[in-house]
């Protein structure tokens, strides 16, 4: 069977589903940061509505992904509209978001532009040639407990007010949307003070480190792909050098199947509420290798893309200067 075919089937777009998508996350997103702020004393109540929160907020962050690819809806407008639209609960300002973000999708498994990625990869031999300062950067970088909760903080906080690129893609943009925010914020702080400031901070951070460690496992996991021209196959390195988390369904629900990555990156014109279906249902010869939890967390201990194996591998073992020895493939 042809693979593209297979998949064109499944990039139909419906304004109907995507509505419901959108104006329905949008529903979750309010009604459990209403409930979270309003009973922020009551930890019982503020706890599970914040981590409600937290996951609407990460599937809003995915439909205005949906948007940037002018997958959700039906015209090309109606997704440059919903796009920004979602830019102030995002934290991301959405045409410099989806620029960058194509580029991305461009230099997939790609070694000679890993600066399109999210998160950088050395090889093992960068590694062995880096000193020991390069090296303890590396190390403090990977670090999940760094990575995760910095890089959310850094990233969604930080970086996405004056992203990557945004004197090429718009600056006007940038400035607007960093309005927009500012004016949300200062809504919440007038309608609850700085205790709602702060549940919103706060469960904000949570869904941007689960969104950071789902960042982290689309392309970090031991047999992804990456190669250099004239050997990279752009398809396998959108099936291989992606990830298919399998969480199960709910989670899938709360995310907007971000988890099915391979599939994304195969065909990008999916919409993410036919991606489920088109992945769960792709023909033998293209099953793919789903990654369980377990094996999700284990894949934050690896570090290096090994060249000759053509595996993600952990750090060498410690040598005297305490930041790796100098190892060797296989």
């Amino acid at each position: 069977m042809d693979l593209r075919a297979y998949t064109r089937h499944y990039a139909k777009q419906d304004n109907r589903l995507a509505a419901l998508s959108y104006f329905g996350t949008f529903a979750v997103y309010f009604t459990s940061l209403y409930l979270a702020i309003a009973y922020a004393a009551q930890w019982y109540v503020m706890i599970p509505a914040g981590i409600v929160y937290a996951f609407s907020a990460i599937r809003l962050y995915v439909l205005q992904h949906d948007c940037g690819h002018h997958s959700l809806f039906v015209t090309r407008a109606q997704n440059e509209w919903a796009g920004h639209g979602l830019s102030p609960f995002t934290f991301a300002p959405f045409e410099v978001m989806k620029q960058n973000h194509n580029l991305h999708h461009s230099g997939i498994g790609n070694l000679e532009h890993r600066e399109t990625g999210e998160i950088h990869t050395m090889t093992l031999r960068e590694w062995n040639a880096a000193g020991f300062w390069p090296r303890l950067q590396y190390r403090l970088y990977r670090n999940p407990f760094v990575l995760v909760p910095a890089g959310a903080l850094f990233t969604y906080f930080i970086r996405y007010r004056w992203p990557k690129n945004t004197t090429r893609f718009g600056v006007k943009g940038v400035l607007l949307h960093n309005l927009a925010l500012l004016i949300w914020v200062g809504l919440i702080f007038a309608l609850s003070g700085w205790t709602g400031v702060g549940v919103y901070f706060a469960f904000s951070l949570l869904g941007g480190m689960i969104g950071v460690f789902l960042v982290y496992l689309q392309h970090n996991f031991e047999d992804t792909y990456w190669d250099r021209r004239p050997d990279l196959d752009p398809q396998i390195a959108a099936l291989q050098g992606s990830s298919a988390l399998d969480f199960g369904w709910a989670f899938d629900l709360a995310v907007a199947c971000i988890t099915l990555h391979d599939i994304h990156h195969f065909n990008a014109r999916i919409p993410s509420y036919r991606l489920r279906a088109c992945h769960y249902n792709l023909p033998p010869e293209y099953a793919p290798r789903r990654i369980k939890f377990p094996e999700a967390v284990a894949a934050l201990n690896l570090k290096l893309w090994d060249e000759e194996a053509k595996r993600l591998v952990p750090f060498p073992k410690r040598d005297p200067d305490g930041l790796g020895a100098q190892a060797t493939s296989g």
